[in-house]
């Protein structure tokens, strides 16, 4: 349950109606998604919020379904059900079968791991730097 009341498409100011309709068709979504109607209570923040959003996620060199295949795996790394839902979603409408999301899940874990036990250990770097140890 939320910590705050959503704010809803009917009690939207005009100023948000505008970002949830361009949310929508960005997304080609009948409805906009929990979390910006939880930001939306700063207009502001939902406003810088969302140009990012379309920046990042938008075309660039990194493509789409990379961008959402590293947005599940920061989303599962930090505990964020709500995200690994949203992306997970978004990769099964772009073609991803569940054996992929296995697999990128099991790179994540590799890796979750490798930090912690490197972290712990303190092991120094000797790939990609000047000086080895």
């Amino acid at each position: 349950m939320s910590t705050v009341a959503l704010v809803e498409e009917s009690d939207a100011t005009a100023e948000v109606a505008a970002i949830y309709a361009d949310i929508r068709a960005t997304f080609g979504m009948p409805f906009v998604p929990a979390m910006f109607k939880a930001i939306a209570h700063h207009p502001a923040y939902l406003k810088a919020s969302w140009e990012r959003v379309k920046v990042v996620m938008g075309p660039g060199l990194i493509d789409r379904k990379t961008k959402e295949m590293i947005a599940v795996a920061v989303s599962a790394a930090n505990g964020c059900d709500y995200c690994v839902q949203a992306h997970t979603t978004a990769l099964k409408g772009m073609g991803s079968k569940d054996a992929e999301i296995v697999e990128l899940m099991a790179v994540v874990d590799l890796f979750s791991g490798f930090n912690k036990m490197l972290e712990g250990l303190q092991v120094m770097p000797d790939i990609g730097t000047t000086s080895r140890n």
